[in-house]
């Protein structure tokens, strides 16, 4: 049963369920996670009614589950999904012209070798993604230039030292989870990178052709779930600078109650060092294990001020203000009812429009818009 606290509901739709939803303008882009849906564009003028202007397919064996817009630049990753799926269809990164969003058209790919494309962040120029590449165990982060949107092209990539087989490095992590670079989101001339169970890179990205990391920190094995994002707040406060970063419910080392996530003071980049959690009331009760998608699994990647809406899968939009980094404090929350034939709901992924409405997409259907209140 739905439940909600200082939230909303505008509208709910039915959409086959996501990976990302995205917001540019009146423009909501919804990436879905099965094929064969892979993008769906909606007019959102009016929040109350939104309307369906097109969809994108992808082949099975692959799914287009993340997407970013700027203007009529629009980027989705092309990723391998489950088995099969034709040969000639590459992983990678596909650029579209959405000039006219009722008849997107693929002006580029990037390509890249396994399987794929994962995450990725796109501010209208450059885009700063995580993917598997020939000779790489694991994914690594790379920075593509897609101002021609068509001949994308690789600027530069990271890696942590002994992800590079092909290369010749050695390989230290025998007895440890793989490496896997997940989800870099760039601020100013920096690339803030989640790497899963080995945890988060700063990265000097100032010469983008030549990034090299600054700081890292990593929680793993201690804390069984692995890093997901990490959102570094765009103002200082009280002259210190804060990121928050988000620890994913699944994949996890061993059987643990659900993830959370922290505050960490970055002030120093050097040494980030974690002040304060930030996690939903009553989750936890006694310390026992719980299945996986039932905890936290990222903040919105765009947020107004201190306050950051959660995607928490089971427990649906958690909305928090960090304005105190030490204590952060839970101010709205909201609950979907589960998607048809599941058993409860699994909030996937969430953003927000310049008019402070939410949107909040399931990962088996649905999205809701949603006004705090």
């Amino acid at each position: 049963m739905t439940t909600a606290m200082n939230a909303e509901l505008i509208t709910h739709i039915d959409v086959p369920g996501g990976g990302q939803v995205w917001v540019d303008g009146e423009r909501c882009y919804i990436a879905h996670i099965e094929a064969p849906h892979g993008t769906s564009i909606y007019d959102i003028a009016d929040p109350s009614n939104p309307v369906k202007l097109s969809e994108i397919e992808i082949p099975r064996g692959w799914h287009s589950h993340k997407v970013r817009a700027v203007g009529d630049v629009m980027v989705v990753n092309h990723e391998q999904w489950g088995d099969g799926g034709p040969e000639s269809f590459r992983g990678g990164l596909a650029v579209y012209d959405v000039s006219d969003p009722s008849n997107p058209v693929q002006t580029g790919k990037w390509e890249t070798g396994g399987k794929g494309v994962h995450r990725f962040d796109f501010d209208g120029e450059y885009v700063y993604l995580s993917a598997t590449a020939d000779g790489y165990r694991g994914n690594i982060t790379f920075i593509i230039d897609v101002g021609d949107p068509a001949a994308p092209v690789e600027v530069s990539r990271w890696w942590i030292p002994g992800q590079w087989e092909g290369g010749g490095e050695e390989y230290p992590w025998d007895d440890f989870v793989p490496p896997r670079c997940h989800h870099p989101l760039r601020v100013g001339d920096r690339l803030y990178v989640s790497y899963w169970h080995h945890g988060f890179y700063i990265l000097d990205i100032s010469d983008l052709r030549h990034p090299f990391a600054v700081g890292h920190s990593r929680r793993s094995p201690t804390f069984p779930h692995p890093t997901h994002t990490c959102l570094v707040l765009p103002e200082t406060i009280r002259g210190r600078r804060y990121m928050v970063v988000a620890d994913e419910d699944v994949s996890k080392i061993h059987p643990a109650p659900p993830s959370f996530g922290m505050v960490y003071d970055i002030t120093d980049e050097t040494l980030p060092i974690p002040v304060s959690t930030i996690t939903v009331p009553g989750m936890d009760i006694d310390g026992s294990p719980q299945e996986p998608f039932t905890g936290c699994h990222q903040p919105s990647e765009r947020f107004h001020g201190t306050v950051i809406p959660f995607a928490w899968f089971a427990h649906g939009l958690q909305v928090f203000d960090v304005a105190e980094p030490l204590v952060p404090q839970l101010v709205a929350s909201y609950l979907p009812d589960p998607a048809p034939g599941a058993s409860r709901a699994s909030s996937n992924d969430v953003t927000v429009d310049d008019r402070g409405l939410i949107y909040l997409i399931d990962r088996v259907s649905g999205l809701d818009i949603i006004r705090l209140v």
